[in-house]
């Protein structure tokens, strides 16, 4: 389900007011999200349940704290899902005595990339950078909004006020000129 910047702005606005159906509604369109976030994070899906409880906590009682004008909805209750799953992870390094079974820590463990990965992705980051950058207009646009902002075809046809055809063709095309592009580089 997406859900729009605007809406989950209007959403933690109100639930800022104590308005319980508007959190219900800003839980649904952000959840899943905020899951996956905190799941790469601590890497155990019980544990980021009893976390993802916890941020929605921490988002019920901060609501009206969120300033539309600094960040974006989801990267504010990211953030203290982020936050909420580091504390966590230090409070269990913390509380291990010695002589635990480190076995019991294996979530602990850093599965993430290795140096030389990290530095491949970057590099195919900055070539899909420069390839975008050589994109046009429209076609660039709702590249951009389909695929870093998630909207739907419909929702790039309303947006742009173009047929819904013209979009899935520019789309298609710009795929096809990125493609052309990142193989060349």
């Amino acid at each position: 389900m997406h859900t729009s910047a605007e809406e989950l702005t209007h959403l933690l606005a109100r639930c800022a007011l104590g308005d319980r159906r508007c959190f219900q509604q800003l839980y649904k369109s952000s959840s899943a999200q905020l899951f996956g976030l905190i799941l790469r994070i601590v890497k155990n899906q019980d544990i980021a349940a009893e976390i993802l409880q916890e941020s929605y906590v921490k988002i019920w009682n901060r609501a009206g704290d969120f300033r539309a004008d600094i960040a974006q909805p989801m990267t504010w209750m990211g953030t203290i899902a982020r936050n909420q799953a580091i504390d966590t992870l230090r409070r269990s390094a913390n509380q291990t005595l010695p002589g635990d079974p480190v076995d019991e820590l294996h979530w602990l463990a850093d599965d993430g990339p290795e140096p030389d990965e990290i530095a491949h992705q970057e590099q195919q980051n900055a070539a899909l950078r420069v390839c975008i950058e050589q994109l046009e207009g429209l076609q660039k646009e709702a590249l951009l909004l389909a695929y870093f902002r998630g909207m739907t075809h419909e929702e790039l046809a309303h947006h742009l006020d173009k047929p819904l055809g013209t979009v899935k063709s520019w789309l298609r095309r710009g795929l096809q000129r990125l493609k052309q592009c990142l193989e060349q580089a």
